[in-house]
């Protein structure tokens, strides 16, 4: 229970990290932090160490983590009183975000598809130079990266509908999650993007 995972936000609320239930009671316990908790109408309340060992007392959950003298609820979200910065990171280069980027289209013939009848296509192939770049993937279908083979759009007669780009860096955590996040989560996470990032 203790390795389990907590959102982080910063002190303007916004999701900058995950830390084990360990350490957000350590930082709880420090003053670092205080734990976010919402009521049935979604309304928010942060509580100190001594405020959420209160709560627990009062409403206790099926989850508590014991200890010899008490028990004490187990923290989802906690809050960093001081951090205030938000990370910039570049959006990974995943399979994942390209068929995002491409909203799941092929770029060829414009049709969207289910993600296991898309493949990656190098607009200029590897063998005559091609990166394996934002500027140089895109998605294709299984009949249209066929079709172009190890040519040049032009040579196989097609055409990119939209020229590939590498996205504008958004914020956003980057963490790989062992198990499904908490519901309370939602409220402060839109994406978070665990992908392995894709190479040459």
């Amino acid at each position: 229970m203790l390795d389990r995972q907590v959102l982080v936000l910063n002190r303007l609320w916004q999701a900058v990290n995950v830390c084990t239930v360990r350490r957000a009671f350590a930082l709880l316990f420090q003053g670092h932090a205080q734990v976010v908790s919402a009521d049935s109408n979604n309304n928010f309340f942060t509580h100190d160490f001594l405020g959420w060992m209160d709560l627990s007392l009062r409403e206790p959950e099926d989850e508590m983590m014991h200890t010899i003298s008490f028990k004490v609820r187990v923290p989802r979200v906690i809050v960093l009183l001081l951090f205030d910065r938000l990370p910039k990171k570049e959006v990974k280069f995943t399979r994942h975000n390209i068929f995002a980027r491409d909203k799941d289209t092929c770029q060829y013939c414009g049709k969207v598809f289910d993600r296991r009848d898309l493949n990656l296509d190098h607009v200029l192939p590897r063998d005559k130079g091609g990166q394996t770049s934002w500027e140089n993937v895109v998605c294709s279908c299984i009949p249209c990266n066929t079709r172009k083979g190890n040519r040049l759009p032009h040579e196989a007669g097609m055409h990119l509908i939209r020229k590939p780009k590498r996205p504008k860096w958004q914020p956003f955590v980057a963490v790989t999650f062992s198990a499904p996040h908490h519901e309370s989560w939602k409220h402060f996470i839109d994406l978070a993007y665990w992908n392995v990032e894709l190479s040459d």
